[in-house]
């Protein structure tokens, strides 16, 4: 029986230096890579359109002999966007590249003058302050997955809701909006999802996925009224249905959200 045991012991602590051995092969990679990167958005009730003019993406690679600093820009088609087409787990393949090893440590989104929002078919514009026309978040592996031998995905979440702000500052003080962006970098693998359907269609209803202080938003779908939030760092949710044209509230509790898996809520009915 202590052979046994011992054995397994052994067993157990080779299996986590190869475990280990392979992610830290995966995270040293010195092999080119190509990536490909995803656009997509959280909800916001109040905007119908928001236009991003997007003119640049770049990585930071964790490597000293590298030129610019590290930075490798990649491929995209720079332009306006309308980042509220891409919701309710909608994305657009939106950059690819090679580079020369996976360490990314950094991406950097340059934006343009060419930004505005619709409201009630009224075209407003955005404005952008020039310190604020770079974004530049930190990022490591747990942010992209990477499929061996050579490849790098992920995910950017450009939240409309929490990048737009009141601008009180231009002629009249009001009716002017600031960008302030806020984006997130996610990957499918360490992030969950919640999905369903909200009816009826009438109830015009807004879904929150609640945990602590954050709070991402969805707006169901107008044909068949389903709804999907991406993103979701594994941990336990309120799910929050805000009725209107009459319909009353709804709250779901204890909704467990677990990385790399999609979390199915039955159908939901408001009532009067």
């Amino acid at each position: 029986m202590k052979n046994i045991k011992r054995i397994t012991a052994a067993i157990a602590i080779i299996s986590f230096f190869i475990f280990y051995a392979c992610q830290k092969e995966a995270g040293e990679n010195n092999r080119p890579v190509k990536v490909t990167v995803y656009l997509t958005d959280h909800d916001t009730p109040v905007f119908d359109s928001v236009f991003i003019d997007i003119q640049k993406l770049e990585v930071k690679l964790e490597d000293d002999s590298l030129p610019n600093g590290g930075w490798v820009m990649l491929n995209i088609n720079p332009g306006v966007y309308n980042i509220l087409r891409f919701r309710n787990g909608l994305d657009t393949l939106f950059a690819t590249g090679t580079l020369p090893n996976n360490r990314i440590r950094k991406v950097r989104l340059t934006l343009g003058t060419q930004n505005s929002v619709m409201i009630n078919n009224q075209s407003f514009p955005l404005r952008v302050d020039d310190d604020e026309r770079e974004v530049v978040v930190n990022i490591d592996e747990s942010n992209f997955d990477i499929v061996p031998p050579d490849q790098v995905f992920f995910w950017i979440d450009f939240d409309a809701g929490r990048s737009i702000q009141v601008d009180n500052s231009g002629p009249g003080n009001n009716n002017g909006f600031e960008l302030k962006a806020s984006i997130k970098i996610f990957t499918h693998r360490n992030t969950g999802r919640i999905e369903g359907r909200v009816l009826p269609l009438a109830a015009d209803a807004i879904v929150m996925a609640i945990r602590g202080a954050d709070t991402t938003i969805a707006i169901p779908d107008d044909d068949d009224g389903e709804f999907k939030i991406v993103g979701l760092i594994a941990d336990t949710y309120i799910v929050f249905i805000d009725g209107n044209n009459g319909y009353r509230d709804t709250t779901i509790n204890n909704v467990v959200v677990r990385a790399g898996e999609d979390t199915h809520l039955s159908t939901i009915t408001l009532h009067q």
